[in-house]
């Protein structure tokens, strides 16, 4: 974008910034300006009809000729006045984006302006910015970059704030109705403004009532751009620290620059807006600039509340120097699972009501990473035992399902720090359940002799156990066999026995039917049978045949008579 300003009835002007210039031959210069390192031999009448304030330097000067001015002050330095004096010698010049801020300083600064003289450069330059420059984000933000160096007076004259209004309200536009692929491809022009104007430029966005998401990706790109080389996403392979190949000032700067980004974070909301992998090398970059403990915090806290997506590598390179050589930090890491854990606890209160002992899947995961951060760690020869086991005892017992991952880590500790005696392997192990171990586990752990006595012994026991169980299954399973077979011979015999008790019924019915059948009919003699014979005989010897007798006089063989009465004494 730019914009031409032409005038045919003056001649041409060629003109260096080495002192010599090529000015019409006739007319020989009369005055010297001098911007800087640079000199224009120039002619003043030219000057004069189009600055007010060179002609006020003229008039006010106690030189009765004066021949020499100078202008080294003026914003956008020789190579913006070079192009004023075009437009005063009126030689054809082009107006752009990226010169339209400082040559406006330039007129506004030089006096320029339509009260002075009728179509003058200052209304020329805001005509550009008002009709061409502001009218697309792109060519706002080129604005507002060229800024940076025409401070205060581009302030002043309030062309940060326009820019920064025009910026800002086109973003916003674009964040909701993207028109261009990727949809957040004005982060990447945003990004090449000094921290200062980006600033101001969240605080706008803000008061528009922007997304968070809108601001964090504005804030995610601006840090990868401006931070290159320390947000790097490092492993530890020996990469060389960037921060050791700038100077202090540069690392002061640095410094300012990762705390003013943090603090243009969101708060408005819990939402989660950042990707964990940039919250760690921005957490990562905090650490080794030494930041303030409050810019550490923030990222901290956003760490917690989506540890569950972070990865060992990431963890591994919190705790360690850019080369790899060294363990630097571990609080970080303990403040963050810390806080991960808190967070979880909180949450289960409040759906719940009480703090269930099912942890969640998240706390699952996390109890995974944070023992393979351990296993990673484990051979660092400067890891202290109560730094080892402040970070595993943060995990809730029951977060883990087995303690495998556990029991790996402090195997590997065991094997780097070979001088630690009986007492302090028992306190590294105090953090590990023999009883979750797996077969295969616990099969291993039996035959190390770096673990101490007691867990083996708790192993040993273990193992015991499980046998005992597996050999009192079968036992168990043939006496519920065993009971339920007796229940249903049980049920079978009382069926029987009913069955039995209905018959009896059955055939006292059929009796006394036929005798009262036989007793209404005249008697018909009958053959004698051998049971009517027998039945018969023993129907005489029933005493109670022909009714009540009397049977005082049957002698049964017990005596009758009536005991002696005594009479008792106490002697």
């Amino acid at each position: 974008m730019a914009t031409q300003v032409k005038n045919t009835k003056r001649p041409s002007l060629e003109m260096n910034r080495t002192g010599q210039g090529a000015f019409p031959n006739h007319i020989p210069s009369d005055i010297l300006v001098q911007v800087g390192g640079a000199k224009f031999p120039l002619h003043k009448f030219m000057l004069v009809a189009k600055s007010n304030h060179i002609r006020n330097l003229v008039l006010e000067s106690r030189v009765p000729d004066l021949g020499r001015i100078d202008l080294s002050d003026i914003p956008g330095g020789a190579e913006i006045f070079e192009k004023v004096a075009r437009f005063c010698y009126g030689v054809n010049f082009e107006i752009t984006v990226n010169n339209v801020a400082a040559l406006h300083c330039a007129a506004e600064y030089l006096q320029m302006t339509d009260e002075y003289c009728d179509g003058n450069l200052a209304s020329r330059t805001y005509g550009f910015l008002a009709e061409v420059a502001l009218k697309s984000f792109s060519g706002a933000i080129t604005v507002l970059k060229s800024c940076e160096d025409l401070l205060p007076v581009a302030q002043q004259l309030n062309i940060v704030n326009q820019c920064m209004e025009v910026a800002s309200a086109k973003a916003c536009d674009e964040a909701n109705f993207p028109s261009r692929s990727p949809p957040n491809w004005w982060t990447e022009e945003l990004s090449i403004v000094d921290i200062t104007f980006f600033q101001k430029f969240i605080d706008s966005m803000k008061s528009r009532s922007a997304k968070a998401f809108t601001i964090a990706d504005a804030i995610t790109t601006y840090a990868k751009r401006s931070l290159p080389d320390l947000m790097r996403d490092h492993s530890i392979n020996g990469i060389k620290s960037p921060v050791s190949n700038h100077s202090s000032t540069s690392i002061i700067n640095q410094r300012k620059l990762v705390e003013s980004i943090v603090a243009l974070f969101p708060v408005e909301n819990q939402q989660v807006v950042f990707s964990i992998s940039f919250l760690c090398c921005l957490l990562r970059t905090a650490i080794f600039l030494e930041t303030n403990a409050n810019c550490k915090k923030q990222i901290e806290k956003r760490m917690s509340v989506i540890l569950d997506q972070v990865t060992v590598d990431d963890l591994v390179a919190l705790s360690y120097t850019f080369d790899g050589e060294r363990l630097c930090d571990m609080e970080s890491v303990r403040r963050i699972v810390s806080g991960f854990v808190e967070k979880e606890k909180s949450v289960k209160v409040f759906n719940y009501g009480e703090f269930k002992k099912t942890p969640s899947p998240a706390m699952f995961r996390v109890a995974k990473t944070v023992d393979a951060y351990l296993a990673a760690i484990a051979r660092t020869a400067e890891l202290s035992i109560s730094k080892f086991n402040g970070i595993a005892n943060l995990m809730p017992k029951n977060a883990r399902q087995v303690d495998d991952d556990l029991y790996r880590a402090i195997d590997r500790y065991l094997q780097t720090h070979l001088t630690l005696d009986e007492i302090e392997r028992e306190k590294v192990c105090n953090s590990m359940d023999p009883l979750k171990l797996s077969i295969e586990a616990r099969a291993h752990s039996s035959q190390n002799k770096r673990l101490p006595l007691q867990i083996v012994l708790h192993t040993l026991y273990c193992d015991q156990l499980e046998i005992r169980s597996r050999q009192s299954t079968p036992i168990a399973q043939s006496m519920r066999l065993q009971v339920q077979s007796d229940v249903l011979l049980a049920k079978e015999n009382e069926t029987l026995r009913s069955e039995l008790l209905k018959m009896k019924m059955y055939i006292s019915d059929m009796q006394k039917n036929q005798v009262s059948a036989t007793s209404s009919k005249p008697k018909k003699m009958k053959k004698p049978t051998l049971f009517s014979s027998v039945s018969k005989t023993l129907g005489k010897l029933n005493p109670f045949k022909n009714g009540s007798k009397d049977t005082s006089n049957i002698d049964d063989g017990i005596n009758h008579t009536q005991p002696r009465k005594r009479r008792f004494s106490i002697l």
